[in-house]
């Protein structure tokens, strides 16, 4: 691993895009750590950094798009974005958020992928963002950011990736879902609007997306769900919403793909807390 300079922590008190960027690409340092802090409704226009981008909520929860797709970051989560990846950004509620940004001869990352922040890693995060670090202190600093970026790769990955099609008017169907998303709504519904049957619709959908169209539909209620217990809202309206007839359905597939139960993730969701790993305790 190429050595990696130390970098006094850069913080930002408001939420000038335009400098954001020209601070991160203007920089001659390898590693950068940055911590920020966003309104409900705050839109990040399109952009792309030259830099590999570790952007972490620690506290509410926001949406990123790409062409590909869209990757929602929860509290206690991660999304790594590949250098170059033209991509934005909602805030879909009051988030705090900690962005690590990383020359790409030291890190590489191929797709956007969501990651769990370990206790570990967050502990490495705020060491970056601690006080100002007198000459004497570069060399272990040096050493926290190794570290970090070893961690990174061992952090565990959820499915909180949607993707989307190329083709036009499956891609149309697709957002019109994702603004009522509901668990009942058959493949036969979407291969009539199509005007294909059923096997040609469903082989078509695998190919565009990468998945069945069963999954992908799954996905996006636990997607949809996350906004709405993050502000505070029952699972019980939550999950009937999405058209779950059942509890323990509804919470056996977000157990599936956040690792937690949705009680757990509606309380840490709201919690400010001194790092990321408060997630799995909320549920205790």
């Amino acid at each position: 691993m190429a050595k990696i300079k130390s970098l006094k922590p850069a913080r930002l008190a408001d939420d000038d895009h335009e400098r954001s960027l020209k601070l991160i690409d203007g920089t001659n340092e390898p590693v950068l750590a940055l911590h920020r802090a966003y309104p409900t409704g705050h839109h990040t226009p399109v952009h792309s950094h030259g830099r590999v981008q570790i952007w972490c909520a620690r506290q509410g929860v926001v949406l990123v798009s790409t062409a590909a797709g869209r990757w929602m970051i929860p509290p206690g989560h991660g999304l790594i974005i590949p250098a170059g990846l033209k991509h934005e950004a909602e805030i879909i509620s009051t988030v705090e958020m900690h962005s690590i940004y990383v020359h790409p001869d030291l890190f590489q990352a191929e797709a956007p992928r969501v990651v769990e922040i370990t206790a570990l890693a967050s502990s490495l995060i705020l060491e970056l963002l601690g006080e100002e670090l007198q000459p004497a202190a570069f060399h272990r600093q040096g050493l926290v950011r190794a570290l970090l970026l070893d961690e990174v790769n061992r952090l565990p990955e959820r499915p909180l990736g949607l993707p989307f099609p190329d083709n036009q008017r499956l891609a149309g169907l697709c957002r019109e879902f994702l603004k009522k998303p509901v668990a009942r709504v058959e493949i036969d519904d979407w291969a009539a609007a199509m005007g294909m049957s059923r096997r040609s619709f469903t082989r078509l959908f695998r190919k565009e997306l990468g998945v069945s169209f069963v999954t992908w539909r799954q996905q996006a209620c636990i997607f949809a769900s996350l906004p709405r217990l993050a502000a505070g809202e029952a699972v019980t309206n939550v999950a009937l919403d999405a058209g779950y007839e059942n509890i323990p359905a509804f919470t056996t597939m977000f157990r599936r793909m956040l690792g937690n139960s949705p009680r757990a993730y509606r309380k840490a969701a709201g919690q400010r807390s001194a790092g990321y790993s408060d997630f799995e305790e909320a549920e205790n």
